[in-house]
């Protein structure tokens, strides 16, 4: 692992403690920069809405994405057992799980993942969400690795508590109920652009984002603007 690398991000996710940032773009980078710095194949990020029920909010690839739905969809998976546990989750072998999560470990396996790990991100002693680790390799992530995706996990979690200074759960629920409902804005975009332009959703997604940096944009707002056809790319 590069220190240097390690350090950039440090600093590139410290930038988003200002006024206004752009929560979903932070997320999402989150997620992309735990890929890179880990070195793992792809990461994603659950969070609970108002209601206490797990939310996909952001993911390193497209396929992540959708793995995360189907564990969703069936309440079983790492991420969810984190969540509902409040503890770190380790699969170092996927095979060794087809009977703990049938539907989400054949669908793991398909995409080329081998290993999995998930870890509960907390506000307090509150469990928020989680963070999945995923790699196309047989083996636990060692010690120190771990720690550094515990410390990722936890840059998120401030970065949450910063986007609208929040001081209570109560808020802290309403603003990723916000994020949640960025989502699904985001969602419709990218499906926008991908039939506009013959794209898969990762190169979709990639564009609009590269659009909201190259203009000075935020994603949120230039997302919405795709999907309710005042910009079209």
């Amino acid at each position: 692992m590069s220190e240097r690398l390690l350090a950039e991000v440090f600093v590139e996710f410290a930038d988003t403690l200002v006024d206004d940032f752009d929560l979903m773009e932070f997320l999402h980078r989150l997620t992309v920069r735990c890929a890179d710095v880990l070195g793992i194949a792809a990461a994603g990020l659950l969070l609970a809405d108002q209601h206490g029920a797990l939310r996909v909010v952001a993911a390193s690839t497209e396929r992540t994405r959708l793995l995360e739905l189907l564990q969703l969809q069936t309440d079983q998976g790492p991420c969810a057992e984190c969540f509902h546990t409040g503890q770190p989750v380790a699969v170092a072998d996927l095979a060794t799980a087809i009977g703990r999560w049938p539907g989400f470990v054949t669908e793991a396996r398909q995409i080329g993942f081998a290993s999995v790990h998930a870890l509960p991100m907390r506000l307090r002693t509150d469990v928020i969400g989680a963070l999945n680790l995923f790699n196309t390799q047989t083996g636990a992530l060692d010690a120190d690795t771990i720690r550094l995706g515990r410390a990722l996990a936890d840059v998120a979690t401030i970065g949450l508590l910063q986007a609208r200074a929040i001081r209570d759960r109560d808020t802290l629920a309403e603003q990723l109920q916000t994020a949640l409902n960025t989502r699904i804005v985001l969602e419709q975009a990218k499906g926008v652009i991908a039939e506009r332009r013959r794209l898969d959703m990762d190169q979709s997604f990639t564009l609009l984002r590269s659009t909201a940096r190259g203009s000075n944009r935020r994603l949120s707002d230039l997302a919405r603007a795709v999907v309710d056809g005042s910009e079209t790319l």
